[in-house]
C-alpha cells in the first residue's frame, strides 16, 4: 500500500498541477490532503475544485477553518505587526474571490482522518491533522521536545502521526515500550505543495509504503519518502505581484522562506 500526503497548496494553482502530474508517476493507491488549500494567490476556487473534482479526502487547514466562516483571522501565528498586515491583506483577498459553494465545501471540512490497519496480526492507527491533534493552528516543529510529541501521540493513540502547517518537512521516530518489546511511533511533517518554508522552493509531499508484515514493532518496516517537484514559480510569484497581494509573498515562493 503506498499512500500520498499532501497540503498546504495555498491557492498555488501551477504548484498543483505539477503536483497532480509528479503523483501519476508515482503508482499510488490512497491520497490524502491535509489542508491549507486557500490563502496568499490567487487561485482559491480553481485549487479547491481540482481537489473536489478528483474526491480527494480533505481535512480542514487554520486558512480553510477562518474562510470556510468568512472569518477575517486565518489563525495564522503572525510574528510582527508588518506579517499581520500582509496577512490581512491576504485573507481578505481570499474572502473576496472565494464562490459561495466552495465556502461552504471549506466550512464542512472534518478536523482530522484517523485510518486504521490491520497488519502482521497487529492494529496500526495513522492520524491525519494539519497543525496538531489538539488545535488546527498548533505547529509542530521538527525540535519539539520528544517528551511533548510522544505525550500527545499517546493521548491520541496514534502510532504515526501526519501533518502539515509548518510548512518544513521532516520525519521523527520515537521508541518506547509495548507488550514488553521496543516499539516505535512515527511524526511526520509533509511539508508544503504551494508555499515551502524550508529553503527549498519546490514543492514537498511524502509518499508512505505499508507492506503485510508492517508494524509498530519493526522501524523498517514503515517506509517514509519525500518527494520534491519542480514547478514554475515564477508563474505563481508574478500573479501574486499582478495582484493586490503584497510582493513579499512572491518572494517567498522563490526563495521558500
Amino acid at each position: 500500500m503506498r499512500i500520498a500526503l499532501f497540503s498546504d497548496i495555498h491557492a498555488n494553482l501551477p504548484a498543483l498541477e505539477a503536483f497532480f502530474k509528479d503523483i501519476e508517476k508515482q503508482k499510488i493507491d490512497a491520497i490524502y490532503c491535509l489542508g491549507d488549500l486557500v490563502g496568499y494567490n490567487i487561485w482559491p476556487n480553481e485549487i479547491i475544485e481540482a481537489i473536489r473534482k478528483r474526491g480527494i479526502p480533505t481535512i480542514a487547514g487554520n486558512y480553510d477553518f477562518g474562510v470556510g466562516r468568512n472569518s477575517d483571522d486565518c489563525g495564522c501565528a503572525y510574528k510582527t505587526d508588518e506579517d499581520k498586515a500582509m496577512g490581512s491583506q491576504s485573507i481578505a483577498l481570499t474572502n473576496e474571490l472565494v464562490s459561495d459553494e466552495n465556502r461552504q465545501y471549506l466550512r464542512t471540512l472534518p478536523a482530522h482522518l484517523n485510518i486504521e490497519f490491520q497488519l502482521d496480526n497487529h492494529s496500526m492507527n495513522l492520524l491525519l491533522v494539519h497543525g496538531s491533534p489538539r488545535k488546527i493552528n498548533e505547529y509542530l516543529f521538527e525540535d519539539r521536545e520528544e517528551k511533548s510529541m510522544m505525550r500527545i501521540m499517546e493521548t491520541v493513540d496514534a502510532d504515526m502521526l501526519f501533518c502539515g502547517h509548518t510548512h518544513k518537512p521532516y520525519h521523527r521516530i520515537f521508541e518506547y515500550e509495548k507488550e514488553g518489546r521496543t516499539a516505535y511511533r512515527h511524526a511526520v511533517n509533509i511539508g508544503s505543495v504551494g508555499k515551502p518554508k524550508d529553503g527549498d522552493p519546490r514543492g514537498s509531499y511524502v509518499i508512505i509504503t505499508l507492506r503485510e508484515d508492517s508494524n509498530i514493532f519493526n522501524r523498517e518496516s514503515i517506509q517514509v519518502e519525500f518527494i520534491r517537484f519542480d514547478y514554475d514559480i515564477e508563474k505563481a510569484a508574478q500573479a501574486v505581484e499582478e495582484s493586490v497581494l503584497p510582493n513579499a509573498y512572491a518572494d517567498m515562493l522563490r526563495k521558500a522562506y
